[in-house]
């Protein structure tokens, strides 16, 4: 080796020796000239190189020129410098550890000897004794305390807990990967090779990282508890065999390659680098970056030994078998190893390389086969769904949580996006905890331009402001309405409401609940505001109430939920039943702004110009007081006149033409015939309410909070008016110890009963004459969800009625559930219980369901059902079991004498000596089953012989409506119909005859919130009879009503409309029954008793020439004006409350209580006061009326 190092160094080779000296340079050259074997290296080398003079050798420094070729090799030097680093320290370390140990044991004997002296000394000595050992242990006690002062600051400094040793961390390995650049440039180089430390940018670089890391190093070391451990660790190894050389390499002016490349193994660390950044925080995400760092480091830390070995040879010999590999192509070596596929181009040479490989292949195979499917799974299983909203410039969106299922997602974007509601320029957010599946997958892919998706949970800060939450429009959440446990469902809702409003409390918020009660815990939320826009849509409160509405006037439930549902316009050119019923289902709900044209016109004028002139049917408008307190009132009357801005509610087939009434102008529009041509026009400006008010079809519509203020829909300025308090006997009904409605005037109410006290033996039901009632068959045990039957009841119990047109209520169940609804329902009148089972004839005959008004069926058990198609099993037997049940026929022919047929409680003791505002109810004498039909006495004691059908022979003509869970089980409801299994809900006969509901229809109520909170409102104040946040507040408080003294404010508060049905059999509108177009009633109707007609509920076979036995019926929504009338239509409108129509009844009626008499033909009494009649009547309500509209003129 050392023939081979001088033999390099020839005359001319100065290029390898150190610029140490001159002197030092000429020596080694005169040495070499004087050799005879290196006589052709010189030559050769003299040829290249111009030989200086002796006095003035110039020795060039280049890293081009490798010093291990002409030149002494000094690679033991670097190593050496590591080694005796590393072994140092391991050697002053353990003798440190040996000390401390000897001198521990020999205290520790020391101690015990003084111990015994000072016990045989006794405890004068003992004083003298212990005064040196306290001082000894306080100096120990204050150098010790140093120490930790300077061990606990280290700690500090290179700890992640503080924000300096985050910093320090990061910055650490920052550089380490900056040094680890460095080396990978170097490796182009030659192993060894001499370079200016002065004119070597890199080296420079190098040396100030090194110098970092070596004060580093230090920190580390003091703060390091056991410097054992700390000095094996692989960081302190890194340390060792890297910084040292460095200087060595400044000292000697040349570099060596070495095993900087143990750099590599610091990538190791980059999980918890990130973890300090808090950049990951999953568990899957940290560990797929451990596993990618520990691959990545082995990997080059592999490549870097063998490009140093194969490039260097083997020591033994004398490097001459070296092969000059790049450290990619080591890179790439490794690789193909580990992988076993190994192609043979690149291999090693050396020994050392082949020795290196043997063992590298049992770990790296090892590591590759068990790390790389590892990785490749971790990264499969990253949330496909994980990124996070970039929210559109100029668009809004909103978030939809919740219940995310292919059957709720499909619903809701179907009403959502619905072509009728013109552009919606929203885009819809999904975010669940669970990736969607293949089905749902297509589905988002569908409707890509306005649908994403990403996996989260709301109860995630994270994840909420992945979707940008703070930004959104509004927050839906959908519950499940198919869920075993509902009050653990809306808990989870909850629970959603709560982070959101956590998170962001001004976000609009719009959640289902299934149970009426959990509405409660929503007010306990500080941020939740209903004024703002919050909204909770309780599926079980506007589903009873529905079915509620649907006692009083059948086919309104089907009606209603046709119209916040956004429906194409299917067109059949066939005359059947399904064109007629298709034509109505088109229709919706929409509010625009009224023009200016009708300031100052009365609601029935501008009600009756809309439908004439604009083809629009108002029914309602957003009413401001004087204090600026807005208010939804339906069908106010003549008395409220139009105001500048005024909102009014409008059911039409588009969006588009309800801009009719905003545009109409008196000056441009009256003579024009077509409605389509009303469009805006220049005449003059338009006023544009949109400054004060949000626009009818965005997304945040009338978030004013006195419209739901309102305790009802009625006119408040009746209320407080006592010129409009009618006659004596409102006064008179104010009696201060008697309290027959709730504290808010909306419900009529009584004293809590025992559960006792109201329930019937089956011998006392049939001995008990029932008719005219509701029979509610409920199926439910006491392990059952409360399905809330105070929800069913209150809108039967609405003030608006008089008490003796309540319809008394039956329920027939199971006692052990009824016991646990009865707290809710024990301060209604007229609410009975039988014991038994719907499905048992002898509990139905009992109850006389054959002579009921309607027949309601529900279930607590039907989502204890795993499968589908079971759920609504119980609902359908009673259904068919009813159906099958056959009664007598008894036929009564009655003589009518002077005054009329009259029930009970309208007998001869009425004041006026006749029938109630001259109107009996009688049965339909042409269907075969009992419909309210309205009769116009002209003269008491002409009326002809009656025939009164008063039971129902068979089954099938009892009205019925049925809950279902599942929309495909309405096949089964009639076995006579021929819908397809595959028809939607709202396509089938039973649905279109509101004889079956579903839950399902509510879906469309979250979608028609969100673009208008005025239609929730409007929706609800229609079906729950008058409840407001008010009384749900006060429910939330005591869970039951509370009784109220009758005042001249809570009665005015029954002055509000109600629903009903108006047969054209018989009565004043007789004449337009038979072939008259419904344009004609509609405008009498509304001209005459400020009746608001809105659809049609017509038997199913009536478009057929010949006569047809079935009594089945369907419903028509808002018919146009030409369409032609049948007798045996019912007509739905919304009617005034009337004062007088209980005036000779009120305390007969209540009277008649307990005997649970009331009839059928006075449970549902319409009153239209007949011509004939109001002439003879008193003029004072006349008189009254006109003093209201003077003094509204003179306000």
């Amino acid at each position: 080796m050392a023939n081979g190092g001088g033999g390099g160094g020839g005359g001319g080779g100065g290029s390898s020796l150190r610029m140490s000296s001159n002197i030092h340079a000429n020596h080694l050259s005169l040495d070499a000239s004087s050799s005879s074997s290196s006589s052709s290296s010189s030559s050769s080398s003299s040829s290249s190189v111009h030989e200086p003079k002796m006095d003035a050798l110039i020795i060039p420094v280049t890293m081009e020129v490798p010093c291990d070729s002409r030149g002494q090799r000094m690679w033991w030097a670097f190593l050496a410098s590591s080694m005796v680093t590393f072994f140092g320290g391991l050697f002053i370390i353990l003798l440190w550890r040996t000390l401390k140990y000897l001198w521990t044991v020999c205290c520790h004997c020391g101690g015990k000897t003084k111990e015994a002296q000072k016990i045989n000394n006794g405890s004068s000595q003992a004083d003298g004794t212990l005064k040196p050992v306290d001082e000894k242990e306080e100096t120990v006690a204050a150098e010790v305390g140093w120490m930790t002062s300077v061990k606990d600051w280290a700690g500090v400094m290179i700890s992640a807990q503080t924000l300096t040793g985050r910093v320090l961390v990061v910055l650490v390995f920052a550089l380490s990967i900056g040094a680890l650049v460095i080396y990978f440039i170097d490796s182009s180089n030659p192993i060894e090779s001499c370079q200016n430390f002065y004119k070597d940018f890199t080296l420079q670089i190098d040396m100030a990282f090194n110098v970092f890391f070596l004060l580093y190093f230090g920190l580390r070391f003091i703060a390091a508890n056991d410097k054992l451990w700390f000095w094996l660790e692989v960081n302190s190894v890194v340390d060792f065999f890297t910084v040292p050389p460095v200087f060595v390499s400044v000292y000697l002016n040349r570099s060596w390659l070495g095993l900087r490349f143990l750099r590599a193994l610091r990538l190791i660390q980059f999980s918890e680098i990130l973890q300090f950044l808090n950049i990951l925080k999953t568990s899957n995400s940290i560990k797929l970056v451990n596993l990618l760092s520990i691959f990545i480091s082995t990997w080059l830390t592999a490549a870097g030994f063998i490009h140093l070995v194969e490039n260097s040879g083997d020591p033994w010999e004398n490097f001459q078998n070296n092969q000059a590999l790049t450290y990619w192509e080591c890179v790439y070596l490794l690789m193909v190893t580990m992988s076993t596929v190994g192609y043979g181009d690149v291999y090693a040479k050396t020994t050392l390389g082949r020795l290196f490989m043997v063992f590298f292949i049992l770990g790296g195979l090892a590591m590759f086969a068990s790390y790389v499917p590892e990785i490749i799974e971790l990264i499969g299983n990253r949330k496909k769904y994980g990124g996070s909203y970039s929210a559109v410039s100029g668009r809004k969106h909103i978030v939809v949580c919740g219940h995310i299922t292919l059957e709720s997602v499909s619903n809701f974007l179907k009403d959502f996006l619905h072509k009728d509601r013109d552009d919606v320029n929203v885009e819809i957010v999904f975010l669940h905890n669970i990736s969607p599946n293949l089905e749902l997958e297509a589905l988002f892919k569908r409707h890509f331009t306005q649908v994403e998706f990403y996996q989260g949970s709301v109860l995630n800060p994270h994840d909420l402001a992945r979707v940008k939450i703070e930004s959104a429009d509004a927050c839906l959440i959908l519950a499940n309405k198919y869920c075993a446990d509902p009050d653990a469902e809306d808990a989870s809702n909850i629970m959603r409401v709560i982070s959101i409003k956590n998170y962001h409390p001004k976000i609009r918020i719009i959640t289902q609940m299934l149970q009426y009660h959990n509405k409660a815990h929503l007010l306990n939320i500080p941020s939740w505001n209903w004024k703002e826009g919050d909204d909770a849509i309780c599926l079980a409160e506007l589903k009873l109430g529905f079915i509620a509405q649907s006692c009083l006037a059948q086919g309104l439930s089907t009606m209603l939920a046709n119209l916040f549902s956004m429906r194409s316009f299917i067109k059949i050119e066939e005359d059947t039943w399904q064109k007629y019923y298709l034509e109505g289902v088109s229709n919706e709900m929409y509010t625009e702004y009224l023009s200016s044209a009708f300031v100052g016109l009365s609601f029935p004028t501008v009600c009756e110009l809309c439908f004439v002139k604009l083809k629009l049917l108002m029914i309602a408008i957003e009413y401001k007081s004087a204090n600026r307190e807005s208010r939804i009132l339906i069908n106010p009357g003549n008395h409220l006149k139009i105001q500048e801005g005024t909102l009014g509610f409008f059911i039409a087939s588009d969006a588009k033409e309800v801009k009719r009434a905003f545009f109409y102008c008196k000056a441009c529009h009256d003579d024009i015939t077509d409605p389509k041509r009303i469009k805006k026009c220049g005449c003059k400006r338009l006023i544009y309410f949109e400054d004060e008010q949000p626009s009818t079809l965005s997304p945040k519509k009338q978030r004013n909070g006195g419209m739901r203020n309102s305790p009802s829909s009625s006119p408040k300025l009746m209320r407080h008016d006592p010129l409009l308090i009618p006659g004596n006997d409102q006064i008179d009904n104010m009696d201060s110890n008697v309290k027959k409605y709730d504290s808010t005037g909306m419900f009529h109410w009584c004293a809590p009963k025992e559960i006792e006290k109201v329930i019937l033996t089956r011998s006392e039901a049939a001995m008990t004459v029932l008719s005219g009632h509701v029979v509610v068959c409920i199926f439910g045990d006491v392990s059952s969800a409360l399905i809330g039957l105070r929800n069913l009841v209150m809108p039967l119990r609405a003030s608006n009625f008089h008490y003796h047109e309540l319809k008394h209520i039956v329920f027939v169940g199971s006692i052990e559930y009824l016991k646990r609804e009865w707290e809710t329902l024990h301060n209604f009148p007229k609410v009975s219980i039988l014991p038994g089972t719907p499905l048992s004839r002898a509990d139905l005959r009992a109850v006389n369901i054959n002579l009921c008004d309607m027949c309601v069926i529900l279930s607590a058990n039907q989502n204890n059902i795993d499968d589908t198609s079971l759920q609504d099993k119980e609902c359908i037997l009673a259904s068919l079991n009813i159906k099958s049940m056959q009664f007598d026929d008894s036929i009564g022919v009655l003589q009518a004498n002077s005054q009329g047929f009259t029930p009970p409680g309208m007998d001869r003791s009425s004041p006026d000596n006749s029938p109630v505002h001259g109107m009996l109810r009688q049965p339909s004498i042409t269907t075969g089953v009992n419909i309210p039909i309205i009769t116009e006495l002209a003269k008491p004691g002409k009326l002809p012989l009656v025939s009164v059908n008063q039971e129902k022979n068979s089954g099938t003509h009892i009205l019925m409506i049925t809950e279902l869970v599942n929309d495909t089980n309405v096949q089964f409801l009639d076995q006579d119909d021929d819908d397809d299994p595959d028809t939607e809900l709202y396509l089938t006969q039973p649905f279109a005859c509101g004889t079956a509901f579903a839950v399902s229809v509510l879906d469309s109520l979250m979608s028609a919130t969100y673009f208008n909170d005025n239609i929730l409102t409007l929706i609800r104040t229609l079906v729950t009879g008058g409840a407001t946040p008010e009384l749900e507040a006060l429910i939330a408080e005591e869970n039951a009503l509370r009784g109220g003294y009758s005042t001249p404010q809570t009665l005015a508060n029954r002055d509000r409309c109600r629903v009903a049905q108006l047969a054209l059999l018989d009565g004043p509108f007789a004449d337009l029954g038979d072939g008259g177009c419904y344009g004609d009633l509609f405008c009498k109707a509304l001209k005459t008793y400020n009746m608001l007609c809105f659809g049609i509920y017509r038997l199913r076979d009536a478009h057929l020439s010949t006569p047809s036995q079935c009594t089945k019926r369907y419903v028509i929504t808002n018919p146009p004006y030409e369409f032609e009338l049948v007798p045996t239509d019912l007509i739905f409108c919304l009617m005034q409350f009337d004062h007088n129509a209980g005036q000779s009844r009120a305390s007969l009626s209540h009277s008649s209580h307990s005997s649970q008499s009331s009839s059928k033909k006075s449970s549902s009494v319409h009153s239209i006061p007949s011509t004939a009649n109001r002439q003879n009547r008193p003029k004072s309500r006349e008189s009254r009326d006109k003093q209201k509209y003077v003094q509204e003129e003179r306000l």
